[in-house]
């Protein structure tokens, strides 16, 4: 679900503290994830579910076996923020150096080597739409979404300029079971959760 920001006001910088504000204020009080996009608040109101944290949980123990102990596939908090940008988003993983991770508060997303999410059974538009729109405005190279409900993925990659913004020119699309190549690094995709049919 989102929930639109004032379109065209002109104070966009008073606008993302508002948001910023709300989101501080529901912290624990509403299930869900809520991030803030160029369209305003998402609220994924998914609670957390065995194949979305199990294939979180895959990724980060197969990326952390491959990738220099320097770097970490982070799980956890916080955020990664671009104020400028008005975005404020949280990647199911963040491949990222510990020393990036040493800051207070958000994570620059500049940081991020790569950003992966776990489509989310409840809300897929924003991994596939929202976060292939938002990632290169905030200068992550590379973006990588695994699908638990169709058993696919995608590798973007390569930002570029257009006339909507910046966005990724290479997609390179995999199924379950393939390995697939993050950044420097391969790993399997062979046995990742799948969404049970309802």
């Amino acid at each position: 679900m989102t929930i639109q920001a004032g379109v065209g006001q002109p104070d966009n910088h008073h606008r993302y503290q508002a948001m910023r504000k709300f989101l501080e204020s529901m912290d624990d009080t509403l299930p869900g994830k809520f991030e803030i996009t160029k369209e305003g608040i998402v609220h994924d109101l998914r609670a957390p579910v065995g194949p979305h944290e199990m294939t979180a949980l895959h990724l980060r123990k197969r990326l952390e076996k491959v990738m220099p102990e320097e770097l970490v596939a982070h799980t956890g908090t916080p955020d990664v923020e671009a104020e400028s940008e008005g975005i404020m988003r949280h990647p199911d993983v963040m491949v990222i150096s510990m020393e990036d991770m040493d800051v207070p508060g958000s994570f620059d997303p500049r940081t991020l080597i790569a950003a992966i999410e776990v489509v989310s059974r409840s809300n897929p538009d924003n991994d596939w739409v929202g976060k292939v729109r938002d990632y290169p405005l905030l200068g992550i190279p590379i973006y990588v979404i695994f699908d638990p409900r169709t058993g696919e993925g995608a590798v973007l990659s390569n930002i570029h300029s257009t006339p909507s913004g910046p966005r990724y020119a290479t997609r390179k699309e995999f199924v379950y079971g393939e390995d697939v190549t993050i950044a420097e690094w391969t790993i399997s995709t062979e046995n990742l959760p799948r969404y049970s049919k309802q």
